[in-house]
């Protein structure tokens, strides 16, 4: 059977089963994803995070991306503390259609994008038909094959 595959189908999945999607966003990491031709970007809103805290990892098919905010060193008592810190993590499940060997990272202005080309075996590709003329007539045997088969 053949099926429309989509790489990121496991991972909304996995959202619609945990319930982790709260306003349409996860809290602490929001992502958007889109496909830009043969190349998908992930993009992570990360705002205040230290980018030497940034980790990326891919083991098998499984793209994980933490991150730690922390807070600003204060003299004083908060007197209201409502943006998050601490430790980040999403993990990402991609199909085996994309190259996480040429994954390219940047992290401008409190968004880290992540872009993941497609592999070259998952593009789109024409076959060439080869076309023969047809003999008409029986298949001869090869020399090698007369040989082979009289001894």
């Amino acid at each position: 059977m053949l099926l429309n595959y989509d790489p990121f189908d496991t991972f909304r999945a996995l959202e619609r089963m945990t319930g982790a999607r709260r306003h349409g966003a996860v809290e602490g990491m929001p992502m958007d994803v889109y496909r830009a031709g043969d190349h998908f970007v992930a993009s992570f809103d990360l705002p205040g995070v230290d980018p030497g805290s940034i980790d990326i990892s891919v083991e098998g098919n499984a793209l994980t991306v933490t991150a730690a905010r922390t807070a600003p060193s204060s003299d004083g008592d908060y007197l209201v503390a409502e943006r998050p810190r601490g430790r980040y993590s999403r993990q990402l499940m991609v199909g085996r259609d994309l190259d996480t060997e040429k994954l390219h990272a940047s992290y401008t202005d409190g968004v880290l994008s992540l872009t993941i080309p497609v592999a070259d075996k998952a593009k789109p590709r024409k076959v060439q038909v080869e076309h023969t003329a047809s003999s008409g007539g029986s298949i001869e045997a090869s020399s090698s094959d007369r040989e082979a088969s009289s001894t």
